[in-house]
């Protein structure tokens, strides 16, 4: 595989009008690559072209224009090696409730033409947790078993790219772990490419190496995920005084919040003043300073603050 998993270029999807519905491009023209054995984040509000362009990749909708590549393979050129590429765990729980957990590995991997003997269903089972639910019915797992059971079914033809769609959504925490730990181990051990899409921003900051933002049907930024979150100019100095805190003559470009517990929240633009000058501040009003922290940044600010702009 070339140093990129998924090279895309030009992308372009329109719906065409259905019903009282005018036509709707939900892709404008994107471009990205995603770099082999990185852990990628996918992110954007609802409907700003995620589900779209994953669903491109996995095959399951047809672009109206535009190259995808997917593991050194053409869409276009070679559809079935670059679906052989790719597994996705999608964010619906869409399971035969008949078949159980092995039988439903077994199903996957025929039809993606694996050989009996190139299987690795029991493997697979233990990896998720289910090995003493092989032979259940799927109607009878609860919600975390049925998704982790997705996430085996993504696995059985041995993919050199992993997609996961809001995989943790509706999941406790003990089986949220457990995903990421099998996730992070295929990232390791096998050098697998993942691709995450999520709402839950704590979680792509603490796992994604890259982190691409989507919306509406554009990529507005596409960074590490550390550089990403540098971006965000604005800065928070919180003091807790030490006593009564006395009015303060802050410049126009500082704005103060009084917190519950009695702190004075500072917040600023880096690029136009700097703590010390916050600081000097107040200390000419007389506050005695008991304690002072600066707060960064989060990938959730620069989420918010991107999609808003863009």
């Amino acid at each position: 595989m070339s140093k990129n998993a998924i090279e895309i270029r030009d992308l372009k999807k329109t719906y065409a009008p259905s019903g009282n519905q005018p036509a709707k491009t939900a892709l404008h023209g994107v471009d990205l690559d995603i770099p082999a054995g990185s852990i990628f984040g996918l992110l954007g509000p609802n409907g700003a072209g995620k589900s779209t362009m994953i669903n491109i990749m996995a095959g399951l909708v047809n672009k109206t224009s535009g190259n995808v590549t997917i593991g050194g393979f053409d869409q276009d050129v070679n559809p079935r090696q670059s679906r052989a590429a790719i597994g996705v765990m999608p964010q619906e729980l869409n399971l035969d409730p008949f078949f159980t957990p092995r039988a439903a590995l077994e199903v996957q991997a025929g039809l993606y033409g694996v050989p009996a003997r190139d299987r690795r269903s029991d493997e697979i089972l233990e990896m998720i947790g289910l090995t003493d639910k092989a032979h259940a019915y799927a109607r009878t797992l609860s919600g975390g078993m049925r998704r982790r059971l997705l996430l085996g079914k993504a696995l059985v033809h041995h993919p050199e790219i992993l997609v996961l769609d809001e995989p943790t959504a509706g999941v406790d925490i003990e089986i949220r772990q457990m995903l990421w730990e099998n996730v992070r181990k295929l990232n390791r051990e096998r050098g697998m490419t993942i691709i995450l899409t999520t709402h839950y921003l704590e979680e792509a900051e603490e796992m994604c190496d890259e982190i691409a933002i989507i919306n509406h049907g554009k990529v507005i930024v596409r960074d590490n995920t550390a550089a990403l979150i540098g971006r965000m100019d604005q800065k928070t100095l919180v003091i807790w005084p030490d006593g009564p805190a006395a009015a303060l003559d802050l410049p126009s470009n500082v704005a103060l919040e009084t917190r519950n517990d009695g702190a004075l929240a500072f917040t600023y633009r880096s690029s136009e003043t700097n703590a010390n000058a916050v600081l000097d501040c107040v200390r000419n009003a007389g506050v005695v300073i008991g304690d002072v922290r600066t707060e960064q940044a989060d990938l959730q600010d620069a989420f918010l603050a991107l999609t808003t702009a863009g």
